[in-house]
């Protein structure tokens, strides 16, 4: 396909977990700059990847491959069969092309700048900021090696994250979030202007990071919301303060020659509590252990009966599901012959649990199978959203409770939804409010790149001139 009218370079925009329902319809009177790119050209709605993570989602939208075939499920995955090794992808674990893997090959240059799962960066075509995987700053978190010095020259200690994000000190969690985010753009101008480039992608953290740690003082339906708390309005001031960031620097661009994109990788929505999902796995008589618990204890430090388990289960924003099956976990007791039975029966259990006041949760059960293209690596045998992720699973035992109010990682105020957001303006571009994919993104720069996007990608161009 041609390149579009003048198109020479694009400009993604990443931002972590902003939500679509914030940004267009609760705060857009408030995003002069964001509302004003959206009507240049199109916007809405991006489905995210299931699980909506942001391991493996960002990579999942610069490759238009789904998590199966990128073999890669969540922020943990299984390293092997084995019941206990669990570790987190890195950028060695992506063995499917990136768009600036793509552009490369065509002779285009990249700089990528804080794209999860981009550490340890590998050799491109450009230059690479690496995300907030790296161990600290005194890793090689750049390519070349070298770009390290003029990050510290030019703006001190770079600011890569904010950790810990899920904290009691909600003042220090507003400050440094907005410090991070000034920073980033701050480096995005920096870079953009002193830089070739033909594709530039930077990700923040910062809309994720607020969305968990001040959802309960902005959402009138949390359970633990209170009219005209100190924060109520945290999180309306943090998109403001991006959306006239966001116009300082595309008042930098010759935006008759950038496509401009910003795009989230999911969206974001209240987080009602935590389902205890090995907990319930022991009352359903799937997971036994050889011990009485005193108390809540980690997964991993207790002793669990192999030989008279069938499944378990893994904590986070969604339930990873796994089974003990024969010839395939060291001591498996669920013949190969039986899983499709045993998968209905288990699925159908947990589609039709109820919550904490016995009202039907809503709860989602995948198999990979059934949603992925194929299925790579070691994933979860059921990929489970409780009350379609209006709860978060619990991996802890001993809580004495299927429920829990309180989240065992620290406090979290929000889940994940399935509905990230998309702007994409550039010259000729038919305006319009529309609804895509996370796939789309790839083939869609390409196209506006002038390059043939490849025939295996999942996704398509969608923004027709």
């Amino acid at each position: 396909m041609p390149a579009r009218k003048n198109v020479e370079k694009v400009m993604i925009i990443g931002l972590d977990c902003a939500d679509p329902t914030l940004m267009f319809q609760r705060f857009w009177n408030d995003l002069p700059n964001l509302r004003s790119l959206a009507e240049r050209g199109s916007y809405g709605v991006m489905t995210s990847t299931m699980p909506p993570i942001t391991v493996p989602a960002w990579s999942c939208m610069a490759s238009s491959k789904d998590p199966g075939q990128l073999g890669i499920y969540g922020m943990h995955n299984r390293a092997d069969w084995s019941y206990g090794k669990m570790i987190i992808p890195t950028s060695l674990g992506v063995r499917e092309p990136r768009l600036w893997d793509i552009l490369s090959e065509h002779g285009r240059k990249s700089f990528v700048f804080g794209v999860p799962q981009t550490y340890p960066p590998r050799p491109l075509n450009g230059e690479m900021i690496s995300c907030w995987f790296a161990p600290s700053l005194e890793s090689d978190y750049t390519y070349p090696v070298s770009l390290k010095r003029e990050i510290a020259e030019q703006f001190g200690e770079y600011l890569p994250d904010v950790r810990p994000y899920r904290t009691d000190k909600k003042d220090w969690l507003i400050a440094q979030t907005h410090r991070m985010t000034d920073q980033r753009f701050e480096m995005i101008h920096h870079f953009a202007a002193s830089r070739d480039w033909n594709l530039f992608w930077s990700v923040d953290m910062g809309p994720d990071r607020l969305h968990h740690g001040l959802w309960q003082y902005m959402d009138e339906n949390h359970h633990r919301y209170v009219p005209g708390n100190p924060y109520e309005h945290a999180i309306r001031d943090y998109y403001r303060f991006v959306d006239e960031r966001l116009g300082r620097l595309l008042a930098t661009l010759d935006l008759d020659r950038i496509a401009v994109w910003v795009v989230s990788d999911h969206g974001a929505k209240g987080m009602k509590g935590g389902v205890c999902f090995n907990e319930w796995l022991i009352r359903e008589g799937y997971l036994t252990l050889k011990d009485d618990l005193k108390g809540p204890t980690r997964f991993a430090d207790v002793n669990i009966d192999w030989s008279r388990t069938k499944a378990w289960g893994e904590g986070g924003y969604y339930a990873r599901c796994f089974f003990n099956v024969q010839g395939r976990e060291p001591q498996g007791q669920l013949r190969p012959v039986d899983l499709d039975d045993f998968t209905r029966e288990l699925a159908g259990k947990l589609e039709t649990m109820v919550d904490h006041e016995g009202k039907l949760m809503g709860t989602k059960v995948f198999q990979p199978k059934d949603i992925y293209r194929t299925v790579r690596g070691f994933p979860p045998d059921l990929i489970v959203l409780f009350g379609n992720l209006s709860w978060r699973s619990v991996g802890m035992v001993g809580t004495g409770t299927l429920y829990t109010f309180e989240n065992d990682t620290g406090p979290d105020d929000a889940n994940h939804n399935i509905e990230g957001m998309f702007i994409c303006a550039h010259p000729g571009c038919a305006a319009g409010k529309t609804a895509i994919s996370i796939y789309d993104v790839a083939p869609t720069v390409l196209t506006q790149l002038g390059l043939q996007p490849p025939a295996d990608m999942i996704g398509r161009n969608v923004l027709p001139d």
